[in-house]
């Protein structure tokens, strides 16, 4: 550890410490003021390796938000008094399901379930802790109803994959790979309830969704809350009705890492095996595309894949699922990307009219991205085109702040002096200790 790796950890450090609340981690102060589903599993990553009880109480404050139907929602509003951030809890009202807690207030949708993988992390980090182990199985059986969820509630054909109805489910909010499914929304703008933005108000509203896409994003929330939150009238009603590569690889990811942990701790792990082989065999066979040289999301409205180059389709090495054919065109991908003189890796095709490397799922670096590609490089041997990843975000750190998301063009970079979003964030810090602990 060098120097400047040295005050990176400190200040990192400080900031998981400062956007600590008594009991779960905010991504930042400021503009996310509550718990983040997928966000909380990165902090407890970063936390296990120097505060393990505040990495425990991170998962298990998550979870106590889980619904009955094993969901855990995307935001836990642990507060009601603060009104910063839109849509709140009030807005959402998740209690139309009767699976929902009453308290904590949760939002009525959910996020890219990394718990599993997270949980196997913190058991690598401590692998002799007695608490750990003893927390591990109790946590063991709340993620395992997590995946039933998806299982039961998200895959009306049973083909071991998942879908999403909502944007915001997937991770990257703005992505243009809904675009053509969010442009099928026609909303009568005399029933679209009246609403406040406050993101634009504490961030760049370059950086930021437009207008149109929230309109649309409320649609899909209020369709949501019609159907109760179901599964089955979602599926028939949504236009917008999406199998995520990103998604449906972090469960496949996940399954395993549970299965892992079932087999250190003689826990039962029959049902997840069950999934991991349908869904492995299903994600091959219907989302890698041959001409495009990577996995791509399907549309189950339009019954087509979606035919974009984008971060989830090069995700799925993390998830150990690409033959050694199909992960050496992603790794040739991104190396060509690195030889043009970007950062990797970009979130979406840089060749794309569509690619705007400052707003948001259209083109920056995200830490988090990072930190999963890197290890998905690593186990196919891919360490050179790893040790790039790594080296790329720990630079846009030092040298832009540790915020939310970064330019992706070095170009740019040159020209600026601090990243994209919120500053001080959480799984930036997290991704950073990380890859400082583990290099």
């Amino acid at each position: 550890m060098n120097g400047k790796e040295k005050d990176l950890l400190v200040k990192a450090k400080q900031i998981l410490s400062h956007n600590w609340k008594d009991g779960f981690t905010v991504p930042t102060n400021r503009l996310y003021p509550f718990q983040w589903n997928w966000d909380s599993g990165f902090v407890s990553m970063g936390f296990g390796h120097f505060n393990l009880d505040h990495a425990m109480n991170e998962l298990a404050s998550l979870f106590s938000g889980q619904w009955r139907n094993g969901m855990v929602p995307h935001i836990i509003f642990h507060s009601e008094k603060e009104k910063t951030y839109f849509p709140n809890y009030d807005f959402w009202k998740a209690n139309v399901n009767a699976g929902a807690p009453n308290k904590p207030k949760t939002s009525g949708i959910t996020q890219p379930p990394v718990h599993g993988f997270i949980l196997e992390q913190l058991l690598l980090q401590h692998p002799k802790e007695e608490k750990l182990i003893a927390f591990a199985k109790i946590l063991f059986s709340k993620i395992v109803d997590s995946h039933r969820f998806f299982y039961q509630y998200r895959d009306p054909n049973r083909e071991g994959l998942t879908f999403i109805f909502h944007p915001w489910e997937s991770g990257r909010d703005n992505s243009p790979l809904w675009d053509e499914s969010m442009d099928r929304i026609v909303i009568d703008y005399k029933k679209l309830p009246k609403y406040v933005r406050r993101d634009t108000s504490l961030a760049d509203p370059s950086e930021r969704p437009t207008s149109e896409q929230y309109d649309r994003y409320v649609y899909l929330l209020e369709l949501g809350k019609k159907h109760k939150y179901d599964g089955e009238g979602i599926a028939e009603e949504s236009p917008f009705l999406i199998q995520d590569s990103l998604i449906n690889a972090i469960l496949i990811k996940s399954n395993q890492s549970l299965i892992n942990i079932g087999k250190q701790l003689n826990l039962d792990t029959g049902e997840l095996k069950e999934w991991q082989s349908q869904s492995k065999k299903a994600y091959k066979q219907k989302l890698w595309n041959k001409e495009l040289g990577c996995f791509t999301t399907y549309d189950l409205r339009g019954e087509h894949q979606i035919l974009h180059k984008e971060i989830g389709g090069i995700f799925p090495i993390f998830a150990e699922i690409p033959t050694k054919r199909q992960a050496k065109k992603i790794n040739d991908y991104l190396v060509d990307l690195h030889n043009r003189k970007y950062y990797i890796c970009p979130s979406f095709d840089v060749d794309s009219p569509l690619f705007d490397s400052k707003r948001y799922w259209r083109g920056p670096i995200w830490p988090q991205m990072n930190w999963m590609i890197y290890h998905g490089l690593k186990a196919y041997g891919y360490d050179k085109t790893a040790k790039i990843v790594r080296k790329d975000l720990m630079e846009l750190v030092q040298k832009l702040g540790f915020y939310e998301y970064f330019e992706s063009q070095k170009s740019i970079v040159k020209t600026i002096n601090k990243g994209y979003g919120g500053d001080s964030f959480s799984w930036t810090a997290s991704s950073i200790i990380d890859f400082i602990y583990n290099p």
